[in-house]
Formats: C-alpha cells, structure tokens, sequence
C-alpha cells in the first residue's frame, strides 16, 4: 500500500510539476529606439491612435479618418520643421532634439475660423503635439511614434512620404 501512495503521489506531482511548466505564447515588446532628426524626417507620421488618461479615445482627433493628423518633419533651409497636415488652419512648429527629446520652438497657427468639428481638431491637435517622443518598432517592423503627456497618450505609424 505504501509503494501506491508513493506512485500516486510521484504522478501527482510529475502532473503539477508539467502543468507548472507550460509555456504560454510570446508577445513581442516593442523595440524603443532613440530620436533622431533622421528617423523623425524620414518618415511622414500619421495618428493611428490617441487616449486620454483615463483610457477614453480622444475623439476630435478622429472625425474624418480620411484625413487623419499627420507629422513632416523636414528641413528648411537648414531649419528643422514640423508641420501638422489634415487641420483647418495652417500648423507648424520649429523643432529640435535635445538629449533625446523632440522640443517644439515657435509653434504657429494660422488664425481662420474654422467652424467645427474641424475647430476642435486643430484644439486637439496642439494639445497631441506637445509631449514626450518616444519611437518603437510596431507589428511587421513598422516603426511607431508615441507622444505622451500628463493627459493622454498618441501613437502614430511611419508611412512612406
């Protein structure tokens, strides 16, 4: 009888030993890379995605999703430029990178009267605009820009310019 329990026993745990063990499917973490003028300039930027804080879509940012917001980044004349495609106003912005960090200089806005929703795009979009960048590499190697601030969090895709 004792030699049974122990088998029993023995195959219990084998069973909790290999059920312990199992492996459970892999997720890919993003691969975070460091900012630079290159990469931000060698892509135009279009929002795939923007949250609040509190886990709601920003919505004003997605009122027409065939004119999404885009981001160009480019050079003028030796001066870094972003400009912010898809608002009712005419939008851009001085840029530079400082130890990693996109800082928007002079950001200026053409002042037409834009009736809405269009209005509240633009609203949001200089509220998107202003933030952390950080890239990373997306499904199927495609690379991300994430902005985030203290209010929500925006990611775009690169897509060819």
């Amino acid at each position: 009888m004792k030699n049974v329990t122990k088998v029993m026993m023995a195959s219990v745990l084998a069973v909790g030993t290999l059920a312990g063990c199992q492996t459970s499917p892999t997720v890919t973490a993003p691969v975070t890379q460091p900012i630079t003028v290159n990469t931000l300039q060698s892509y135009d930027w279009q929002l795939v995605d923007a949250k609040r804080s509190n886990g709601q879509k920003v919505a004003q940012l997605f009122f027409d999703p065939a004119k999404p917001l885009m981001l160009s980044f480019n050079n003028y004349n030796g001066e870094n430029r972003v400009t912010f495609k898809n608002t009712c106003n005419n939008m851009g912005a001085q840029y530079s990178v400082v130890n990693g960090n996109v800082q928007l200089n002079n950001v200026l806005s053409t002042m037409m009267a834009c009736p809405e929703p269009q209005a509240s795009f633009d609203t949001a979009t200089m509220a998107t605009v202003q933030g952390k960048y950080s890239f990373s590499t997306g499904a199927n190697n495609v690379p991300m820009l994430t902005i985030s601030n203290a209010n929500q969090v925006a990611q775009f895709k690169a897509v060819n310019k």
